[in-house]
């Protein structure tokens, strides 16, 4: 039995998340759609380890870590008792160990401290001793093979091998998520596996193109995205699989549930589409009909011209909105008309000029 968790933990007010030309390039964009991008991923892992490991992230994390069982990867989050998100991450589980991988690891280790027996299970950041690599892309897979790394047989799986004297974990996220393999070693084993993919046909990029990739999937982002009363269905739990209404109970998981079988949210996350460049420094308020119905939370510019070419594309980006506001709605964003649509935005077929 894990103990209440403790009060909302101040993960801040979200900032906007902006990806210029300069970093989303026609190259990253390029290797999205007919290869792969490899980047390293601005986060942390905490690992739980014991007896009742897997038990208690059950009774905390959002989806079920129980049902796929060992070798299992999950996206969830973990919630304030009133269903508020404090943090979201991928939880692996490996025998004993389950490790989540976060881009906020101090407020989930705070929240595990608190809620789990240490009889149970040992919490500890082992932030500083790996490093989290992601490979995102169309072919990411077949790169990986190339590259003679073992892959999962399905999505939501994860296997552990040693590669050229390192050990290494990899894991393979759901459909739909902004990559498809994770992979989890020693920093200093970090280069060579760079080079052997990079031999194999991965584009080595910055944690933009990661972050690109995340905005076309129309996947949250914890410091954008999610603010300090967002619930999981304001942000595409249920499209992304994120959250399990039928694992049993879970902190929050009250709210979510009657949330889920009795209403709605009154928000939801959509697509914009910017007629102009939003302006920078612009509130990032979103009105539709003279009200306010939003706030942007992710812009990104999207090349569609070939690497190499003459520099065209378009802006587009995330935002989270009042649910009446529709695909199809114009509304003025960041300060420029935009449109709404659905998520996940198409990749574009970039052309020569």
């Amino acid at each position: 039995m894990t103990t209440p968790p403790p009060p909302p933990l101040a993960h801040g007010a979200p900032a906007l998340a902006r990806l210029d030309a300069d970093t989303a390039t026609p190259a990253i964009v390029q290797a999205l759609r007919v290869g792969a991008v490899l980047a390293a991923a601005e986060v942390g892992i905490i690992t739980l380890t014991g007896p009742g490991a897997v038990e208690c992230v059950q009774g905390l994390l959002t989806s079920d870590l129980d049902k796929p069982g060992d070798g299992g990867f999950v996206y969830g989050a973990l919630l304030t008792p009133k269903g508020m998100i404090v943090v979201d991450g991928w939880a692996a589980r490996q025998g004993a160990e389950v490790r989540f991988t976060t881009p906020a690891p101090g407020e989930a280790v705070a929240l595990f401290t608190h809620s789990v027996p240490p009889r149970l299970a040992r919490v500890g950041d082992r932030s500083a001793d790996y490093a989290v690599l992601r490979l995102a892309g169309l072919r990411a897979l077949a790169i990986a093979e190339t590259a003679r790394l073992p892959v999962p047989t399905q999505p939501g799986r994860t296997v552990s091998t040693e590669l050229d004297g390192a050990d290494v974990e990899v894991a393979r996220a759901s459909e739909g998520a902004p990559f498809v393999l994770q992979i989890t070693l020693a920093g200093d084993a970090a280069p060579a596996l760079r080079e052997r993919l990079g031999r194999a046909g991965a584009l080595s990029g910055p944690a933009a193109a990661l972050e690109l990739s995340r905005v076309l999937a129309g996947w949250p982002g914890l410091a954008s995205e999610v603010d300090e009363k967002t619930i999981p269905q304001e942000v595409r739990f249920d499209e992304i699989g994120g959250v399990s209404y039928t694992k049993g109970c879970y902190t929050g998981q009250e709210t979510v549930s009657r949330l889920h079988f009795r209403g709605h949210a009154n928000r939801q996350l959509r697509g914009l589409e910017f007629d102009a460049e939003p302006q920078a420094g612009a509130t990032p308020l979103v009105t539709h009909q003279d009200r306010e119905v939003g706030r942007v939370s992710s812009v990104a510019w999207l090349p569609e011209s070939a690497p190499g070419a003459p520099l065209v594309g378009r802006w587009i980006g995330l935002g989270v909105l009042r649910r009446e506001v529709n695909p199809g709605s114009m509304v003025r964003a960041a300060g420029v008309d935009a449109r709404v649509v659905e998520l996940p935005f198409p990749l574009p077929r970039l052309e020569p000029a």
